[in-house]
């Protein structure tokens, strides 16, 4: 018999080192009756002196730490036996214990000495007192790597909100969409392998692709282990943390053997738990593939099935709670799957099918799974006494005889009531769904019982698609949701478009476009405000956004930050595309949209206040379409990075090699301002393929009309801000896109004007320098109506091709330098010559030409924007200090100029220099007397 921990005798020195605040005094274990006997004063008790306490215990620990061990016990309690009375009964090793199963030395020392109210009788009601909690924390199993899980030691008359509270919120688990209860044999039975691999990969595939919570009896035995094996053999194929599983094991704390090592009053951090199966006995040890424990106690020892009625409390109670994820909001549904078992798996089966709980049953595990599959396709008249007494002595061979007949009875009957829910009801067969179906057999069970009085109609093919899309399975929709049995409307699939768009599961996204989703009835104004208010937070343009926000709040001296609206998108857009694109949303001159009128029923997305069923509830002929809704919903998937999502959208679009310049000069910015580096790394890698996907669509076109596929580079974009591919390609500095032979090509066409690419630059520069020369053969056009020799619009066409233009302003670049060092080095006189106010026009112009630049704002953006991205070009801040330092030159000229002027006007002052028209000169006058 396992010995309770509670004493400084039997306490193991290793739970010493976990439990330091025990110490090794004896006298600091010694507990009265006294100490408990205010109960009200418990929660007050462990709120002042024990957190100081705990505070001791983990001078350097976190604050999750810090809260868990304070709410702990002061929400969550264990029952001790308070009254020892001799059991007839004895121990496995022969000694005397109480009615409760424990040994006296297991009691508190005043439970030998009862006062006088307590009876004579023992009674549980009576002499078992709950107290605060002494196990909880990390387990950590010794001797099996790195397998840690949580644990907590509860009364068996623990709330059910207490515990989900605790698991959700302390333990840190999202509510599941799904609650997988394993039922079944509670000793190791033998399998089929194939049998047992099937059901393995198919209950560790539901729980993964649904995001579920699967709940057991948490020993290492049994149908327990089974499940355990299987999150064990898929967490070493798989290898990341993400995938974890969350497996409960609901268990008898009384039953769990080395249960002393998880004794800790302030908390386990860990506590080192030894899987002992050879010395167990008739207790059980836990299962160390489990992720969390729950330890059921109800202050006895060593009697099994005290966790039965929580188990229930506690998933009927899961299973009534609401989630709202990715849009769609469902109660989460639970399923009860069953292997083996006996006498108490069958009563489990028949209380979850009075609860309305579906039940799977895999035929071929044995026992109680086996007679139920056998009598399960039979009409109820035909399940007889003698059919299952037949059946019984088939499967139940060992123990048949001790059925007596009137157990018979009571079985033939629950197993009538069990398949008189065919609803409920579900058979995996090996042979019937394939090899690796279990979980299409457990979402099948669901889907056909929720075809319950709750659902009629449409409301009950709603609630199934809310389910597959809450589960992520998209092959559930097309086989069981998408048949010929029920229409679809486009319109009814639109909110759960969104959820899917926001919950990112592009597969649905795919399949509603197959469905005939159309995305110009879809995406409207609102539509897309409510999209990027359910950008997730740690989305960087999310973050830019509120940024924008913040910036409009300070300028209107607002107390309350503004809802965002697409004008506020399309100014981080604008930053992004850079400043050659135009607003993709305009200001609107109201601030209130029209609303949309598409009535939805049973989808409820809350966000600030507002719901995508409303969204979808308003007035009919309001509806405020977008300009481009396969644009928008491209950009909405490709600023948080979702290249599945975004591949299908993009499929989609029309200006398809725009959108992919466009997406890529997106990603490229969204990169250079990212902190981590893996989310930078992949936005670079989804903007080279974008860039790709750009120079594909571009070959195929050029590969069937060089012509026209070079004219689609300088098309204007209405979609994209009215610019151009060839433009998008250049702000993104895509340069395989730029060095494509068919844009080169196009390149050098644009480069020669109307002139042909073969003429040679010396007979261009001889032209620039002497005109006339066009009038000959030297220089050929490509446009026949050029050909003439007299013809005059050759002149105009040949000085503004660009490459005319830039050879002159390098000419004219070169004639300036000239000047200037002439006149420095020749021409500079005491007054300025005519040559000199030549460069300083020269200069004005080109500082009139820097001036416009600067104040040129035909967006708006006012002069401090338009001057950060003026100084952003390194040419610009090049520009600006060669005129201030020529400025800096002049003014000191102008300054020299004045003081000669002032010294030669004043009174008796002559100056005679011998050479006034060459300042340079008077570096001779030394050697004039030589």
């Amino acid at each position: 018999m396992a010995v309770r921990g509670r004493r400084s005798k039997v306490l193991p020195s290793e739970l010493n080192k976990v439990c330091p605040e025990r110490g090794d005094d004896p006298a600091t274990h010694s507990r009265t009756m006294s100490d408990f006997e205010v109960v009200p004063n418990l929660q007050q008790s462990s709120s002042s002196v024990s957190r100081s306490r705990r505070k001791a215990h983990f001078p350097g620990g976190s604050n999750e730490k810090e809260n868990l061990i304070s709410w702990i016990p002061e929400n969550i309690r264990k029952k001790e036996c308070t009254y020892f009375v001799e059991s007839s009964q004895t121990s496995d090793s022969g000694r005397v214990v109480c009615e409760c199963g424990y040994l006296r030395e297991q009691h508190l020392e005043d439970a030998s000495k009862p006062p006088i109210f307590l009876g004579k009788e023992w009674d549980a009601s009576r002499h078992i007192q709950e107290m605060p909690t002494d196990a909880f924390g990390d387990i950590h199993f010794t001797g099996l790597g790195q397998k840690m899980g949580k644990y907590v030691r509860v009364s068996s008359d623990t709330p059910p909100r207490v515990i989900f509270h605790l698991m959700t919120q302390h333990w840190g688990l999202d509510p599941p969409n799904l609650l997988i209860s394993v039922t079944g044999g509670a000793k190791n039975f033998i399998m089929k392998p194939r049998l047992k691999n099937i059901f393995r990969q198919g209950l560790v595939k539901v729980a993964q692709t649904t995001g579920a919570w699967i709940i057991t009896g948490g020993s290492h035995a049994g149908v327990m282990k089974q499940v355990g094996e299987a999150v064990r053999d898929f967490m070493l194929s798989c290898g990341h943390k993400d995938s974890e599983i969350v497996t409960i094991g609901i268990a008898t704390w009384g039953t769990v053997y080395n249960r002393d090592s998880l004794i800790c009053p302030m908390g386990g951090f860990p506590a080192e738990y030894v899987l002992d199966e050879e010395n167990q006995g008739s207790l059980s040890c836990l299962d160390s593939n489990h992720s969390h424990f729950i330890l059921v106690d109800d202050g006895t020892h060593g009697r099994y099935g005290v966790e039965i009625p929580l188990r229930t409390r506690l998933e009927k109670f899961i299973s009534e709670q609401t989630k709202v994820k990715g849009g769609v909001a469902i109660k989460i549904p639970i399923v009860c799957v069953v292997l083996e078992g006996g006498p108490g798996t069958l009563d489990t089966i028949y209380n979850a099918i009075t609860n309305g709980t579906p039940c799977v049953i895999v035929e071929g595990s044995g026992r109680v799974a086996d007679v139920i599959a056998q009598v399960a396709s039979l009409p109820v008249p035909k399940i007889t006494i003698a059919l299952i007494q037949k059946k019984l002595s088939v499967y139940f061979h060992d123990t048949y005889e001790h059925f007596t007949e009137g157990k018979l009875v009571e079985w033939t009957k629950k197993i009538q009531d069990i398949v008189r829910n065919r609803q409920l009801l579900t058979i995996f067969r090996e042979g019937k769904y394939g090899q690796q179906d279990v979980d299409v057999a457990i979402l099948q069970a669901l889907l056909k019982a929720s075809q319950n009085q709750d659902h009629f109609g449409r409301e009950n093919w709603d609630h199934q698609l809310k389910l597959a899309v809450a589960w992520n399975r998209v092959d559930i929709a097309r086989s069981e949701i998408f048949t010929d049995d029920h229409e679809w409307k486009p319109t009814d699939l639109h909110p759960v478009m969104a959820a899917a768009l926001i919950s990112n599961k592009p597969e649905f996204v795919k399949l509603f476009l197959e469905q005939g989703v159309r995305l110009k009835e879809f995406v409207t104004w609102d539509t897309l405000v409510y999209l990027y208010d359910n950008m997730a937070p740690s989305c960087l343009f999310h973050s830019k956004l509120q940024k924008v926000l913040l910036e409009e709040r300070e300028h209107t001296a607002g107390s309350k930050m503004p809802r965002v609206q697409l004008h506020h998108v399309s100014q981080v857009l604008r930053e992004l595309l850079g400043s050659s694109t135009q607003h993709l949303y305009p200001k609107p001159k109201h601030t209130e949209r029209p609303r949309l009128s598409i009535p939805v029923p049973h989808i409820k997305l809350n966000v600030q206040g507002s719901s995508l069923r409303s969204l979808y509830k308003r007035s009919a002929g309001r509806a405020a379409f977008t300009t481009d809704p396969v644009r928008d919903l491209l950009i909405w998937a490709v600023v948080q990075n979702r290249q599945e999502l975004a591949e299908i959208i993009w499929a989609q679009s029309q200006d398809s090699m725009a959108a992919a310049l466009a997406c890529s000069k997106i990603l490229k910015e969204l990169a250079k301002e990212e902190e981590d580096t893996d989310t930078t790394d992949a936005m670079l890698a989804l903007a080279e393929q974008y860039e790709q996907k750009a120079i594909g669509v571009f070959t195929d076109c050029y590969r069937k009309d060089e012509e026209r596929a070079q004219k689609l580079l300088t098309r204007v974009s209405e979609a994209w801000g009215k610019t151009t591919c060839l433009q998008l390609a250049l702000e993104a500095k895509n340069m395989n896109f730029v060095s494509h032979g068919g844009v080169q090509a196009f390149l050098t066409k644009v480069w020669w004007g109307k002139m042909c690419v073969d003429n040679g630059l010396l007979r261009v520069i001889a032209c620039v320098l002497f005109f006339p020369l066009l009038f000959t053969s030297l220089i050929t056009f490509r446009d026949k109506r050029l050909q003439p020799m007299g013809c005059l619009t050759r002149l105009r066409a040949f000085f503004t091709a660009p490459v005319v233009i830039f050879l002159m302003n390098i000419l004219s670049y070169f004639t300036f330098l000239l000047l200037f060092a002439y006149v420095l080095m020749v021409d500079f006189q005491s007054s300025p010559s005519w040559r000199e106010y030549l460069i300083y026009f020269w200069l004005f112009s080109l500082v009139c030409e820097e001036i416009r630049q600067l104040l040129y704002d035909p967006d708006g953006l006012g002069v401090v924007k338009m001057a950060s991205l003026y100084f952003k070009d390194f040419w610009n801040k090049l520009d600006v200090c060669a005129i201030l330092v020529f400025i800096t030159g002049l003014t000191c000229r102008i300054i020299k100029v004045i003081k000669m002027v002032e010294s030669s006007c004043s009174p008796g002052t002559t100056t005679t220099k011998p050479y006034p028209e060459a300042p340079h000169l008077q570096l001779l006058e030394p050697l004039q007397g030589w």
